[in-house]
């Protein structure tokens, strides 16, 4: 993208800052016209859509369905990868710390095949899962590399317990088959999984990741060279705005007010976040109250992602052109800044007060 076209880019946004920050709708109506008339948007739209060699990706979440004993295997190849994630970064740190050496990912994948002879067990279900897992701790340290140059805080990555480790990966199509006839998924050392097939796939299946929720069991499969599908021009723009008491209001006059419900829920999981802090650990009871606690966040988050869902595809379907507000939600909740005084104590700024406003953010999604 030369210089001329990233100018274009430019100006073609300030039309629209323009267009979008008036009031009143003769002189959005003109701006709008103006945009879509310009020939710099033209050559703008010619030069993104004639870009080659970039496939188009998409993600199908699909429920999985395991009996019994295939629950038991998923269990057992969650933990023996999360001990292969802790092994692996031992590794790193101790010949960091004591020799000065430097491991990577591919030093790493060859050591898989002596492991096989010293713990066939973490190999059972073959190859390609563990070098998900070994590529998920490479991507954690490229992250923290990236925070430390951008001078961020830098959080090293850190062991995994396993009741924190969720999901397993396979970054190739090797250890994995789908059978979309049938609807099953067979995986190396657990068998041939039933999933709801819900929709259909689209695509060419690369690589695929299985998680837990709970008690449910969700796979990920990721495409490429997914087909696009065109949608019918309906020559309409709209303008949104996003708030706390009204989730969505357009400049149609259209105005969505459902959602908070986090404030909906709130007694529900104050009680169910109550009954576990009476619990004693390592106990059954409180394994149950927390099974409890986060099966009411799940439901919170699925209500937030489904209406965002049912609310985007509606704007998508009605308009050609969507504006909305380039909010910084992490500057806007944060805490004021406290203040010393010369005694010793605080200046108070309302910190008690902002976190409600913060609260209601958060639960506006």
């Amino acid at each position: 993208m030369g210089p001329d076209l990233g100018q274009s880019v430019y100006s073609s946004y300030l039309l629209f800052e323009e267009a979008w920050s008036t009031s009143t709708a003769d002189r959005l109506t003109t701006q709008r016209t103006a945009l879509r008339a310009d020939p710099r948007t033209t050559q703008l739209l010619h030069a993104l859509s004639s870009v080659k060699g970039v496939a188009r990706c998409r993600s199908y979440r699909y429920l999985l369905q395991p009996t019994a004993s295939q629950r038991a295997a998923l269990e057992r190849l969650l933990c023996r990868q999360c001990e292969l994630y802790n092994a692996a970064l031992e590794e790193r740190r101790g010949a960091w710390k004591w020799e000065g050496r430097s491991v990577n990912y591919v030093d790493h994948c060859r050591t898989l095949t002596d492991l096989r002879g010293v713990r066939p067990d973490i190999l059972e279900n073959g190859v390609a899962v563990c070098r998900g897992t070994l590529k998920r701790l490479d991507r954690a340290f490229g992250a923290f590399y990236q925070r430390s140059r951008n001078g961020k805080t830098p959080g090293f990555p850190r062991f995994k317990s396993v009741r924190r480790w969720d999901s397993v990966q396979w970054e190739d199509s090797g250890g994995w088959h789908l059978n979309l006839e049938q609807s099953r998924l067979r995986l190396l050392g657990v068998g041939e999984v039933k999933m709801r097939l819900h929709r259909s796939l689209r695509g060419t299946p690369k690589a695929m990741t299985v998680s837990r929720e709970g008690r449910r069991w969700w796979v990920s499969v990721r495409c490429t060279d997914v087909p696009a599908k065109d949608l019918c021009h309906t020559g309409r723009d709209v303008g949104i705005d996003l708030g706390i008491c009204a989730v969505v209001s357009t400049s149609d006059g259209d105005v969505v007010s459902e959602g908070r419900y986090g404030q909906r829920a709130r007694n529900r999981l104050a009680e169910a976040q109550q009954s576990l802090s009476r619990k004693q650990r390592g106990s059954q009871h409180r394994d149950r109250a927390v099974e409890r606690v986060a099966r009411a966040h799940r439901k919170i988050r699925n209500q937030r992602k489904d209406l965002a869902h049912k609310l985007s595809r509606s704007l998508v379907n009605d308009y050609d052109l969507i504006v909305h507000e380039d909010l910084k939600i992490v500057n806007m909740v944060r805490r004021p800044k406290r203040v010393r005084t010369g005694d010793g104590t605080s200046v108070r700024r309302g910190a008690a007060a902002k976190a409600g406003l913060n609260r209601s953010i958060h639960d506006a999604g």
